[in-house]
């Protein structure tokens, strides 16, 4: 059986985490030797989507049309698309929509965490829906690996400085407006906020935000992954703020690096135990508060507990996971030849 994992759309969500997830899809797979192409040229079995662009539901109804398998890989729901780019939140109903539509076009709905399985059984798909997590790469995201030093050079960053890093797109929904906020609060912090979203498709209180000067506050903008891995290497606290995710593999890349984490507490990281594998605070006095006690040591550290939390998600774990819920769909199938 061979598995076609469709990159329609690729180029547009490479910098997102669905990009992130459909390279690690590849990866899991070529773990755990299975067989599959990146053509929808070549023959294959059943295919696997990951966007809702339309060429997406166009190659869902053409897999349909000639008896193939489709997998879709749900990483959107209408919760994450609401207060992202302007106008999401009222073009956020007809968003729903156009899930349900493309979704119910797959024999097999994966999405990542029991939240927003939960959330997409809102939409009464009438498709069996099963949560697997979109995996980290702990063979890259070791804490070995990483090179404080050079981040710090790069962004002038004094070797005594305490460094808090988050990773996002400039939306409202990544919390970018309390970082900055928390930036002005904390000055004698450093705030290193990394991603980036043109200026143009974003609220112009998002774009004031990220225009905002002050000496502790920095947007680099997009970094390629191996500057990713030094910035986790040189953060004291991976701050992650969003009000709303399907996981969040950013956060997992920084629990893999054993950097403490801070996490607005919200229901998808009702999983993840406050206080035993992250920290958690819910709002601007809250933050603050928390993250004056992780950086002057005054709270416990949680990064072996939280590494170990990240561990059951490795790349072969979620290959393995893949190839069978393939062989289950494509079960009956077999059995009939």
């Amino acid at each position: 059986m061979k598995v076609l994992l469709y990159q329609g759309g690729r180029d547009l969500v490479k910098t997102s985490g669905i990009g992130k997830a459909m390279e690690h899809q590849e990866k899991a797979l070529q773990l755990v030797s299975r067989s599959y192409t990146k053509d929808p040229g070549e023959p294959f079995d059943l295919v696997q989507l990951n966007t809702v662009f339309p060429d997406s539901f166009f190659m869902a109804k053409k897999a349909k049309r000639q008896g193939k398998k489709v997998v879709y890989y749900a990483h959107s729901t209408m919760e994450d698309f609401k207060h992202s780019f302007t106008g999401s939140t009222a073009l956020a109903p007809l968003f729903k929509k156009w899930l349900k539509i493309c979704y119910g076009q797959g024999d097999l709905v994966i999405t990542p965490t029991p939240y927003s399985r939960k959330l997409l059984e809102g939409l009464t798909l009438e498709k069996p829906i099963v949560s697997l997590s979109n995996g980290i790469d702990l063979n890259f995201f070791d804490s070995s690996k990483g090179n404080n030093e050079r981040f710090r050079q790069f962004h002038n960053l004094k070797a005594e400085a305490k460094v808090i890093v988050s990773i996002g797109h400039y939306i409202e929904r990544k919390g970018i407006l309390d970082f900055v906020e928390l930036a002005r609060r904390l000055p004698e912090y450093e705030f290193v906020w990394l991603g980036y979203t043109s200026l143009k498709v974003v609220p112009k209180e998002i774009g004031k935000a990220v225009r905002t000067n002050l000496p502790n506050l920095q947007f680099p903008g997009y970094v390629s992954q191996e500057e990713l891995r030094d910035a986790l290497a040189a953060a004291d606290l991976f701050f992650f703020p969003t009000f709303e995710e399907t996981e969040g593999i950013v956060l997992l890349e920084a629990m893999a690096m054993k950097v403490p984490a801070l996490v607005r507490d919200i229901p998808i990281y009702q999983t993840l135990k406050a206080n035993e594998e992250v920290y958690k605070a819910t709002n601007l006095t809250g933050f603050e508060q928390m993250i004056r006690k992780i950086l002057e040591n005054k709270v416990a550290d949680l990064t072996e507990k939280g590494y170990d939390s990240v561990q059951h998600k490795s790349l072969p774990t979620i290959g393995r996971k893949l190839s069978r819920f393939y062989d289950e769909i494509m079960e009956p199938e077999e059995q009939s030849k």
